[in-house]
């Protein structure tokens, strides 16, 4: 039995300051949207230094110290996508957007009156919620279930 896959790799990052978090409001035509801010994983890198990394390219800000949450996964033609997922309360810099789109500071009252991606307010419970580590797609035909665990 084979138990080697085709696996790309990402992280993201939820970036707190108080009440509020940085959300990116994407552009690209397939996953449009406010959304947490992050990227691919490169050969060799290691998945913190790819967040701070990321977070640095897409916010502006230096993070200190991001603390791996969870993961979310789907599956790819070939294989897997595994997503690493952090948050970081501690921060340098001043926020800037990228050509991935804007950066918005947004209190988290305010996420259900904003235009998030399909799956944001399931993927925050992975945040929130001690219990919950995973986020994971399941294709069943032509539907996406999300199952968390």
């Amino acid at each position: 039995m084979d138990r080697t896959e085709r696996v790309e790799l990402a992280v993201l990052c939820l970036i707190k300051d108080g009440d509020r978090v940085l959300l990116q409001n994407r552009v690209k035509k397939d996953w449009q949207g406010y959304t947490l801010p992050g990227g691919h994983v490169e050969r060799g890198e290691s998945f913190v230094d790819a967040v701070v990394r990321e977070m640095k390219e897409e916010t502006g800000l230096t993070i200190e110290k991001p603390r791996m949450v969870g993961i979310k996964q789907f599956p790819i033609d070939g294989g897997r996508y595994i997503v690493l997922l952090f948050e970081a309360t501690q921060f340098t810099g001043a926020v800037v957007s990228s050509e991935e789109g804007e950066m918005t500071w947004v209190d988290r009252a305010e996420l259900a009156n904003i235009s998030a991606v399909d799956d944001l307010q399931e993927l925050l419970k992975v945040f929130d919620d001690p219990e919950l580590t995973e986020f994971q797609y399941i294709v069943d035909g032509d539907e996406w279930l999300i199952n968390l665990k």
